[in-house]
């Protein structure tokens, strides 16, 4: 029995078109995850005051949704790689849907802004199992020649997605109104990404066993990467925990870069929409601004994927962090929509540069026996940043009374921590790392 069974998963074929049925359904199921938390982008931060009972100028009430979604969803990144590795990635995908269900309902029937955060919560667990297992499923069946491109796909579907919903939100909102608008968008979304996974979805959990199976054989094709030597084959989650956390240098350096790079979508999300409708525009306006940073960043993720596939990751990802904070920083040095789209176009290519590419330097370096758990820390840190973001851009705000001063914080960051990964983080690529 285990001889037939170490056979199957030997004779299983890695490489996007060997397996191009489910990498398309995998596509699909991150576009309706983007579109899940697109809906709560536009509308829900814009009309906090005159919906949902925000005081004005209240700004650490106005961030504590995204505060909550950044820590949900970073913990449960981090629990949705290691539980992908004992019951396998569908598993982990329908849970991360099921906790969806309340979301539309919460948002209609909110008394207050407190159900709002509420919601936000179940989003943020939501957001941490399915965006995870898309990720992680497609690099499963995907060769290691493929993984920028295979990111890049993904993180493209995700945010082409979340501006979509954005829009479309904004102008159901404007036709139905705010709460009935997103209980049939929601509601639509949610139920739809449930029936395909039951249907369609494969667990992708044998293809990385069957590449581990290869490592420890020694056939595994192509030019191997250099992997951390200061850990076990099979190691425990602390381990694992602190190899990308802080004890391998490339890991730690693209960790803090993940975090910080969030400080940008924190200030998008929460500040850009309440920014936008302060000076006038509407609610469909500010949804084609903010829609086209989302476009910009999942349509150029398209071409800058596969870009550090031939050219390697860290020049990208350097790259990428240092635009995204120009970009935020133009935002206040004009006035006009075609300014602020131009503004939100140069944030998005920043973001579109580095955000595929930081995972894909993680999945690089991370071994098929604990890369899902590797990638699930990545992504804790990562998404923290939402939280501790949020939180930055709340006290700034309040301190000096205006949204300007949390866009400053951001940009600043931003340049600070891409030059911390300039100068710790180094080339992963297996093409171009070898010594």
């Amino acid at each position: 029995m285990m001889k037939r069974e170490n056979l199957t998963r030997g004779e299983l074929t890695h490489g996007i078109r060997a397996n191009l049925d489910q990498f398309l359904h995998q596509l699909l199921q991150v576009m309706l995850v983007g579109f899940t938390i697109g809906m709560m982008r536009t509308v829900v931060p814009a009309l906090s005051e005159s919906e949902f009972g925000v005081p004005k100028n209240s700004f650490m009430l106005l961030t504590a949704f995204v505060v909550a979604f950044g820590f949900v969803k970073g913990s449960l990144n981090f629990v949705a790689g290691r539980l992908s590795e004992r019951i396998g990635r569908k598993k982990v995908l329908l849970l991360g849907w099921s906790a969806a269900l309340p979301i539309p309902l919460l948002v209609y029937f909110a008394p207050s802004w407190s159900w709002i955060v509420a919601a936000t919560v179940l989003l943020g667990i939501n957001q941490g199992l399915t965006w995870s297992m898309t990720q992680t499923s497609k690099l499963d069946i995907t060769r290691s020649d493929q993984r920028g491109l295979t990111i890049g796909l993904n993180e493209f579907a995700g945010y082409v997605g979340l501006a979509l919903a954005g829009i479309i939100t904004a102008y159901l909102a404007t036709i139905l109104g705010a709460r009935t608008g997103l209980l049939i968008f929601g509601l639509t979304t949610i139920s739809l990404a449930i029936l395909l996974t039951l249907l369609w979805v494969k667990d992708t959990l044998p293809w990385a066993k069957s590449e581990a199976a290869k490592h420890k054989a020694g056939i595994s094709p192509g030019l191997l990467p250099r992997y951390p030597a200061n850990i076990s084959a099979k190691p425990a989650t602390w381990e694992v925990f602190t190899l990308v956390s802080w004890r391998d240098k490339r890991l730690a350096a693209i960790s803090q870069a993940g975090l910080v790079e969030k400080f940008v979508d924190a200030l998008v999300w929460v500040f850009y929409p309440v920014f936008l409708y302060k000076r006038g525009l509407s609610l469909p306006d500010i949804g084609w601004v903010v829609g086209v940073y989302g476009f910009v960043w999942g349509g150029s993720q398209f071409f800058t994927g596969k870009l550090s596939d031939h050219i390697g990751r860290h020049k990208p990802n350097v790259w990428g962090m240092w635009i995204c904070g120009a970009g935020v920083a133009m935002m206040l040095l004009h006035d006009g929509m075609a300014w602020w789209s131009l503004s939100a176009a140069v944030t998005g290519f920043g973001m579109a540069l580095l955000y595929p590419n930081l995972s894909a330097a993680i999945a690089d370096i991370s071994h098929p026996n604990w890369r899902g758990s590797a990638i699930g820390i990545y992504r804790f840190w990562r998404d923290l940043g939402y939280g501790i973001g949020a939180l930055g851009l709340g006290i700034t705000a309040h301190f000096s009374g205006t949204v300007e001063t949390a866009f400053w914080f951001v940009a600043i960051s931003m340049f600070i921590s891409g030059s911390i990964l300039w100068l710790f983080g180094e080339e992963t690529h297996p093409r171009y790392s070898q010594v």
